[in-house]
């Protein structure tokens, strides 16, 4: 994993000449800039810019449709995947534009790891397989190393005690909180720098729910993990920092406590008041 950076305040900045942008790339894990992106003639988000601490959590709260898990998606690459779907605009992780034309999408996908709504286990997949089965499309075939990636993966996502005897078992046949953990290490096997995660407790119960949130606090030692999450209660305990969209746009961000105590926009006082959403 990267090592921790100089720790700075949030806050988007205009970057214009090369001495700047090489300040941003070392103060910043990820650097978004001018970020649009759109589902056929339907724009989704509009000139977002924001910046993303390492081995911190950033929270993306705003009401359904906001543009959100659009936001997620472009940051590595997944929205264009969708027919119809474009964007443009920067994306920094560390020194690499993932926007770059000469930038593979498949790295992008090595370094910007994703983890879905609900339990996405590959159904015909042991749960040794489920984990392995990235480093397998990879091109890693030394069994010693990919049983070293597994365990280590199962750990990083806390569920290696409860599954050690259970390897070669579905992974569906886990318990929904389980599985979103066995996807979890199915996305840290691949040893990504950061780590999406769009509404990742919202299909499980409170303690399901309570041991994700318990796994995120320990994952942003070593990760970067950004987190899209309806749940404003879930937001205000796990989160560093706080980024508020409406209609596509970035409203306001900032530290999460200030973001709930002492927001700067009327807007985002009236959806964290219950006023809309």
């Amino acid at each position: 994993m990267a090592s921790s950076k100089e720790q700075v305040v949030d806050g988007p900045k205009d970057f214009g000449g090369s001495s700047d942008m090489a300040e941003l790339k070392h103060r910043y894990k990820v650097s978004i800039r001018g970020l649009d992106a759109w589902f056929g003639t339907k724009q989704a988000l509009k000139n977002v810019s924001y910046d993303v601490k390492e081995n911190s959590v950033t929270a993306i709260i705003g009401p359904s449709g906001c543009g959100k898990t659009t936001l997620i998606r472009c940051l590595n690459r997944m929205h264009e995947m969708t027919p119809g779907a474009t964007a443009k605009g920067q994306v920094f992780l560390d020194n690499s534009d993932m926007y770059d034309r000469k930038v593979d999408p498949v790295v992008i996908k090595r370094r910007i790891g994703m983890v879905f709504q609900k339990p996405n286990p590959f159904p015909t997949m042991t749960v040794y397989d489920n984990v392995a089965a990235g480093l397998k499309l990879n091109g890693i075939k030394d069994k010693n190393l990919v049983d070293e990636i597994v365990r280590e993966s199962l750990e990083g996502s806390a569920l290696w005690e409860e599954v050690k005897n259970e390897l070669d078992e579905p992974g569906i046949s886990l318990s929904g909180g389980q599985q979103q953990r066995l996807c979890i290490a199915r996305a840290l096997a691949m040893q990504p720098e950061v780590l999406l995660m769009d509404e990742p407790t919202s299909a499980l119960d409170p303690i399901a729910t309570s041991k994700i949130e318990e796994l995120i606090n320990e994952l942003k030692k070593d990760l970067t993990i950004i987190i899209v999450t309806h749940n404003m209660q879930q937001a205000a305990r796990i989160a560093d920092s706080t980024a508020f969209m409406y209609l596509g746009e970035l409203v306001e961000h900032g530290p999460t406590k200030q973001i709930f105590e002492n927001p700067q926009k009327e807007l985002t006082e009236r959806y964290i008041s219950g006023k809309f959403g």
